[in-house]
């Protein structure tokens, strides 16, 4: 069994972007995060580990917070960093990647998160 027959997923990859803006008002410019419309990396073949699936549901007001945390597998030479956001196109679930991992040179993984409510700083 090849590692091609364990991709039964896509996904779409969006880099981090940065570029300096002024909030005006002659303040200095910082630096500000975004992602791309379009996908850097699209239609990627991938697989969404199941097992390492490991929710976490918090009551809080006036939303509940919702995370998730799991093991994504890619085909070696795809081009993911850390803070990229990927997609399930299915779903339309987003995830932000942890620091990828290469697997001897025949495949990568990274641990991704899903956070579904926004956390203060």
């Amino acid at each position: 069994m090849s590692i091609e027959s364990l991709f039964d997923h896509r996904c779409d990859i969006y880099h981090l972007t940065s570029e300096e803006k002024s909030p005006g008002y002659q303040l200095p410019a910082s630096p500000v995060f975004s992602y791309p419309k379009e996908p850097d990396e699209a239609n990627v073949p991938c697989h969404f580990g199941v097992r390492s699936f490991n929710p976490t549901i918090q009551q809080t007001q006036p939303a509940n917070e919702y995370e998730a945390k799991i093991k994504l597998t890619l085909p070696i030479g795809t081009d993911i960093r850390r803070n990229d956001k990927i997609v399930e196109p299915t779903t339309g679930l987003e995830y932000t990647a942890e620091q990828p991992r290469n697997v001897r040179n025949h495949h990568l993984y990274v641990h991704i998160q899903r956070i579904d409510a926004q956390k203060p700083l």
